[in-house]
């Protein structure tokens, strides 16, 4: 078993000004960021660093043609420090941009992953509370040319330092709020099952699903809304503290059965998980009943104050109350891309399907994506 360990610096400040004028941030250091997050948090401190805006190279989720695009500006020019502030996309970018050579595209990073360098030392700064990839060595791009969303893992690609800034929380638009903890739970429970998890990124994934589970339950009594942002810097702890939990034990079927539907489909990373979830969980129960899950059951339902028998079914019931889950044909979903789906993800992710709590076959994880389909698990309860 690999040792248990964490390159990644982590440091916690209130502002983005208190972090800034600490590390010195000036004309040598190249920020990527959102235009928007630019104007009020970088503008008005007048540092005159380098910066790229992901708006200008497209929409959505990372792309080959997104990252290559940014890679082709960025040829010839002369940085040192990346600083990645954003969400998942920002990040995955970032991450790309920091081991890749004078002359090399997407295709190059992942033809030669395993001889991948940093050429900058990076520096990330998540403005969403679910990804925990600032803890990761993992970039994930939807990789157009070859039809297919991959994750490109290598610890050339984990950040020098990650710092947590709870007020870059503050302007978060509810649904992505609610999309990216969902994502961090999924992030937890996944690495906490994981085979290939170790006692300590275990502790990492416990910690952070009880204190996202706790902070969901408060901010739901609390009336819901933006009542999480009471929350903000528990919820940002939460997803870093996952992000260590998985980028040990990993992520599994839930992140593999939902990248289809990203690369497809264009829905949010952390709402694809959710769809995915609940039929995951009951296909492990079916297989399995004993086992792992039973630890997990016994987490959630000392949080939420149940029986562990009905631990997952409450917690199904408090995700809809973040966001309530829709069967995969309101979002246009066809029947027939079902099998498809199942064999790419058989074909494309065994990265991810290693750390499965148990081994499903292709028609398995059909069996799952018809329940996501139909919303009859959902429904039932």
């Amino acid at each position: 078993m690999k040792g248990f360990s964490i390159k990644t610096e982590i440091e916690e400040y209130t502002t983005f000004e208190q972090y800034a004028k600490e590390a010195e941030l000036g004309a040598d250091d190249l920020v990527l960021c959102g235009e928007h997050t630019y104007q009020k948090y970088i503008e008005p401190l007048q540092l005159g660093v380098q910066t790229l805006f992901r708006e200008k190279y497209g929409k959505g989720e990372p792309t080959d043609i997104m990252v290559d695009a940014i890679l082709d500006e960025l040829r010839g020019k002369s940085y040192g420090r990346i600083i990645a502030i954003g969400g998942g996309t920002v990040i995955d970018i970032a991450k790309a941009v920091a081991v890749a050579g004078p002359e090399d595209k997407v295709d190059d990073l992942y033809e030669k992953v395993s001889g991948l360098q940093s050429f900058h030392p990076l520096v990330i700064i998540p403005t969403t509370c679910g990804t925990g990839s600032e803890v990761t060595n993992i970039s994930v791009i939807n990789r157009i040319s070859k039809g297919v969303k991959m994750g490109l893992a290598s610890d050339a690609m984990l950040a020098d330092k990650a710092i947590l800034i709870t007020n870059m929380l503050d302007s978060l638009p509810y649904k992505i709020f609610a999309t990216s903890s969902i994502d961090a739970m999924v992030h937890s429970a996944e690495s906490f099952l994981s085979p290939n998890a170790c006692s300590t990124s275990q502790l990492f994934s416990k910690e952070a699903l009880k204190l996202i589970l706790i902070s969901w339950k408060k901010a739901v009594e609390a009336g819901g809304g933006d009542a999480w942002k009471a929350y903000a810097a528990d919820f940002l702890k939460a997803s870093n503290w996952a992000g260590i939990g998985f980028g040990y034990g990993g992520c599994a079927a839930v992140h593999a059965c939902a990248y289809p539907l990203g690369s497809v489909y264009h829905i949010p990373h952390g709402q694809s998980n959710q769809l995915m979830f609940q039929d995951v969980m009951k296909k492990y129960k079916e297989i399995r009943p004993e086992g792992k899950i039973n630890e997990l059951e016994a987490v959630i339902a000392e949080v939420l104050n149940v029986t562990p028998e009905n631990a997952l079914e409450t917690l199904y019931k408090l995700m809809d109350q973040v966001l309530k889950k829709e069967p995969l044909r309101e979002f246009g979903v066809k029947e027939s891309d079902l099998p498809i789906f199942a064999r790419d993800v058989i074909q494309t992710q065994q990265r991810l399907l290693k750390n499965n709590y148990v081994e499903l076959t292709e028609e398995q994880v059909l069996e799952v994506y018809r329940a996501a389909y139909l919303g009859l698990f959902h429904e039932a309860n």
